[in-house]
């Protein structure tokens, strides 16, 4: 076992990722550092609490023949490997030996050469590919009809068994209804309104709304472009999309991953060099253009153009403030408010920017809780792992249920709507009470008294 040693104080930076080359593929190299980092994160354990990964390593340490990594049987490295939903919080909040330490820890970034080596090998279900393709079942929202009928037969114990068989979806997990009208085609024209140049946050927004806003929440994408007018900012919404990429380098399915960011990034770009900030109000999709694209193509000058130009909505509502640029005519209090800030937003580095929000709006006592909910995008639906994702998620939904203003919040939120749902699965299933589920951009236009 590696003695553990004092950790590095300065900021963690990230090396990019070689997915190109051959050798990322070599599966003997790449076990092979999974027991370097393994040996270190065993003498260590401090990111025991995060997800599963790190309990079912050190079980198998713990249990194996000589109570060390050289005791796992190197075929059990998958075990671990699986329960990795690329979260980034033991990189970015917890692991002392991240680069520029000598060390040279990247867990997360480990765990995705192991995936890629996994889905190159076909050792990827069909399921979990399906459930991953965003962009092919998300294609029935907004059919009349069918999404109805669709919605219907989704709730439905028989279909649910079907779909736990086929896919592995477990029959007890939350899913998404399909919009029976898609963000894109919902979208109102921004008001004929002035760009203000010379800001130093862009006067000008472009939405790239995602899979899961287009398809299955547009309320979200809608509220937003209310808030941006409310505030005199123009907007349109990103003339051609494709899913981000995200769900498929949560499999290791990097050609995939390509593909996306070959249809998305000549597009994106060219706002980027027309000055508009590109604001997505999804977390994991605003991280996979801010940090994920940018370091498989780290000599990409189009992807890294994306990236400076990248905003998470609150973000951008924050520099806006700074900027003495946002109004804040305020008109409903909101009451008790349980924010939950959601892993692939405090990963981003922009600070607590939805709660600094939130706290303007008078009347509105906010709890914030910065604690993982465990859904993790198809992690939190799967046979095998839901379950799982519910334990993981337990002690967040029971700090959330109880407000420091006393009693039972008003609503629960979270910026990642998935996580939010999930959340309130937690609350209905542990008995924590029936709080209104709301997503921060949801709750600013209702503070605005937005229709």
């Amino acid at each position: 076992m590696t003695a553990p040693r004092e950790g590095s104080l300065e900021a963690p930076t990230r090396h990019p990722i070689d997915w190109k080359n051959p050798a990322f593929y070599d599966e003997e190299a790449a076990f092979k550092e999974l027991e370097r980092i393994f040996d270190i994160c065993h003498g260590c354990r401090r990111c025991v609490s995060l997800c599963n990964s790190f309990p079912t390593l050190f079980d198998l340490v713990d249990e194996g023949k000589t109570g060390e990594v050289d005791g796992v049987d190197k075929q059990d490295y998958w075990k671990v490997v699986d329960h990795c939903y690329l979260c980034d919080l033991c990189y970015m909040t917890k692991c002392p030996y991240v680069p520029p330490h000598e060390w040279n820890v990247d867990f997360p970034h480990t765990m995705l050469r192991a995936k890629a080596i996994k889905f190159r090998k076909g050792g990827v279900d069909f399921g979990s590919k399906l459930l991953s393709s965003t962009d092919l079942h998300g294609q029935l929202a907004g059919i009349p009809v069918v999404t109805q009928v669709v919605n219907a037969v989704n709730q439905t114990a028989p279909a649910r068994a079907a779909l736990e068989k086929g896919l592995h979806v477990d029959r007890h997990a939350w899913l998404p209804a399909l919009a029976t009208r898609r963000f894109r085609s919902a979208a109102p024209d921004s008001p004929k309104l002035e760009v203000r140049d010379g800001e130093r946050s862009p006067g000008k927004v472009v939405v790239y709304s995602t899979c899961y806003v287009n398809y299955n929440e547009p309320g979200i994408g809608l509220d937003l472009l209310k808030i941006l007018a409310h505030n005199d900012i123009p907007y349109t919404v990103v003339s051609k999309e494709k899913c981000c990429g995200m769900p498929k380098l949560e499999l290791g399915d990097l050609e995939s991953v390509d593909a996306s960011k070959r249809a998305n990034i000549p597009v994106l770009a060219k706002y980027a060099k027309e000055g508009w900030a590109i604001v997505s109000p999804v977390p994991s999709c605003t991280l996979m253009f801010k940090q994920e694209l940018p370091l498989m193509y780290p000599d990409d000058a189009e992807v890294q153009a994306v990236k400076e130009a990248m905003w998470d909505p609150f973000e951008y509502l924050g520099a806006r403030r700074r900027d003495g640029l946002l109004k804040t005519d305020f008109s409903r209090p909101l009451g008790k408010v349980s924010y939950q800030v959601p892993c692939h937003q405090r990963v981003q580095n922009i600070g607590r920017k939805t709660e600094e929000l939130l706290k303007m709006i008078p009347g509105t006592q906010v709890h914030t809780n910065e604690r993982c909910s465990g859904h993790a995008g198809t992690y939190g639906v799967k046979t095998g792992t839901h379950e799982v994702a519910m334990k993981i998620g337990k002690p967040l939904f029971k700090r959330m249920s109880e407000h420091p203003a006393g009693g039972a919040p008003d609503f629960v939120s979270s910026d990642c709507a998935l996580a939010g749902h999930h959340i309130g699965q937690g609350f209905e299933r542990n008995a924590l009470g029936s709080p209104k589920l709301e997503h921060p951009l949801s709750l600013v236009r209702m503070a605005y008294g937005l229709d």
